[in-house]
């Protein structure tokens, strides 16, 4: 098991939970989708797990090891990456060029930096490396963040994490606001993740997203996991129902 949460409680900024009692596991070489209505405790439950917010209760495990209370570099580096829901409030620094924010988890590391210093010029060409790889399209490496595409700042954010080669890949609306060609890709390396062993966790508001990239679907409701579905024997009616804080019987909700 790549992450396995047991009980967990997790408060919004009032101080209230929003994650409530929850239990969710994660295989390595499979992708769980999480679906739900917005507002319901996904990103409380994503801070959680990448160290961005304070756990209440209950635990989270990596590998059989805990993460509670680690500094979000610290879960980092144990192999996790995390593309976040907002790419421009936390993917990205938008001022600064695209080759430094492809660098953003790997800055402080040999061979980009040595005694503090960092090498730009080791710097440009990884980053030239990866945007050809995934298909960031720009005028260069030197270009601001900002100056790009929404599609292209995506795949930038996903590149950076994917290349670390990560156990477990958090992501978070992986595509909202994306057009169709650059959906098509992201949800083509997140199944090659898969595909190479890697545990992803996917969290999306779209449900025709959450149902073709998902091996097992996990609805949340109210901070709790109200069933987990196969996505092969389910439907948008049925998961609606889950959302809504209805039931689907045990035979149905218990993959």
């Amino acid at each position: 098991m790549v992450l396995s949460i047991k009980d967990l409680v997790v408060n919004e900024n009032r101080g209230v939970p929003a994650v409530k009692n929850l239990s969710l596991d994660v295989r390595a070489g499979e992708i769980v989708g999480i679906a739900g209505i917005d507002g319901n405790g996904q990103s409380e439950l994503i801070q959680a797990i990448t160290g961005l917010r304070k756990v209440e209760s209950g635990s989270i495990e990596l590998k059989g090891d805990s993460i509670v209370g680690l500094h979000p570099r610290q879960i980092t580096e144990l192999s996790v990456g995390h593309v976040p829901e907002d790419r421009h409030r936390d993917g990205l620094i938008l001022e600064m060029m695209i080759s430094e924010n492809i660098a953003l988890q790997t800055y402080y590391k040999e061979p980009h930096s040595k005694n503090g210093i960092l090498n730009y010029s080791n710097i440009t060409s990884y980053a030239k490396k990866l945007m050809e790889e995934f298909d960031v399209r720009a005028a260069s490496e030197f270009v601001p963040a900002a100056a790009l595409s929404g599609g292209n700042q995506q795949k930038a954010i996903i590149a950076r994490e994917i290349d670390r080669d990560p156990d477990l890949l958090i992501v978070s609306q992986p595509t909202r606001g994306l057009d169709v060609g650059a959906i098509e890709y992201i949800h083509k390396r997140l199944i090659e993740e898969r595909d190479n062993g890697k545990a992803v966790l996917v969290v999306s508001f779209e449900l025709d997203e959450i149902l073709n990239v998902s091996d097992r679907i996990a609805v949340i409701h109210d901070g709790k996991i109200q069933g987990i579905v196969s996505p092969e024997t389910t439907n948008k009616q049925e998961l609606g129902v889950l959302m809504a804080g209805g039931n689907l019987g045990k035979e149905k909700s218990d993959v």
